[in-house]
């Protein structure tokens, strides 16, 4: 039976974890992974993802690993993170021999939404000028709109319809 992963990607403050906790929800045999956690695996000795190539490639290997597992297992997953397209061709390649088909959804709003929304979060996990850096990057990358879900007008009581706006798109396809 062919399963499905759906990489619900974005910068900080877009809504990947609300939306991706509710997409899990709604999938008969569904199994989250949130790239942050897997990130936090290593304690001692872990250099930010972002700035720290290791523990970059460790975090998507151990995705990798995680997800491989679900599938054989008859799992459709959703992996919550920060995932340039990039890193989503890399995971395409490397499931090219498994039966799923890949989404990957790109949660975008505008700098003023982000800032607002990181000033709303407990200070201690407020990523200030790391959210507008993630948006930056992101509009850099983006060449292909048809990823991009803008979640900017959405507030979190209407995060069904973003969901069933994945559910029934396949312009997120990408295998």
């Amino acid at each position: 039976m062919q399963r499905t992963i759906y990489i619900i990607s974005g910068p900080a403050e877009v809504g990947k974890s609300t939306t991706s906790k509710r997409l899990v929800e709604r999938l008969d045999r569904s199994s989250y992974i949130s790239g942050d956690d897997v990130s936090h695996i290593p304690v001692n000795g872990r250099g930010k993802p972002w700035l720290c190539k290791e523990t970059h490639d460790l975090t998507w290997k151990n995705i990798l690993s995680l997800t491989k597992n679900l599938i054989s297992y008859n799992y459709d997953i959703v992996i919550d993170y920060i995932t340039f397209p990039s890193e989503a061709r890399w995971l395409v390649k490397e499931l090219n021999d498994s039966d799923v088909r890949i989404h990957y959804i790109i949660l975008m709003v505008d700098k003023e939404t982000i800032i607002h929304r990181d000033s709303l979060r407990e200070p201690s996990v407020q990523m200030g000028e790391r959210s507008v850096i993630l948006l930056n990057e992101f509009i850099d990358e983006l060449n292909d709109l048809d990823n991009v879900l803008d979640t900017q007008e959405f507030k979190a009581d209407q995060v069904d319809l973003v969901v069933n706006e994945i559910l029934n798109s396949n312009r997120f396809l990408i295998s």
